[in-house]
């Protein structure tokens, strides 16, 4: 199993910016892609962001190409979110999540393990 704990979400004023970060721990954390996604009341859970193993590969969804930026530190087992230019439609719990394979992957169901999910509030 892998365990993952997101923190640094809150309140914030549109126009700003929050870091969200997602630490790993548990079994051998190897060769895990890594996403984010997010879940605003009544709306399914939607896919915000993801990265390989390698770095190499990342994926944004278009509602925040540009604003949001993944990245990962492998040798501390964790990734982060840089969020900027947040807008009130940006607030949602937001949720860490592995995959058991290297490639990125964009629906929740391709991904395996989840955090509990930290609430970022975005105010007008």
């Amino acid at each position: 199993q892998v365990q993952l704990v997101e923190s640094g979400g809150g309140l914030v004023q549109a126009g700003g910016s929050l870091r969200l970060s997602c630490a790993a721990s548990g079994r051998t954390f190897n060769n895990n892609a890594m996403g984010w996604f997010r879940q605003a009341p009544g709306k399914e859970r939607e896919f915000v962001a993801a990265i390989s193993w390698g770095g190499g590969s990342r994926y944004y969804a278009d509602s925040v190409k540009g604003r949001f930026t993944i990245s990962r530190d492998n040798a501390k087992n964790t990734v982060a979110l840089q969020m900027n230019s947040l807008k009130p439609e940006d607030t949602a719990v937001y949720y860490c999540t592995a995959r058991r394979t290297s490639l990125p992957g964009v629906t929740p169901n391709q991904y395996d393990y989840w955090g509990q999910g930290t609430q970022v509030t975005v105010s007008s």
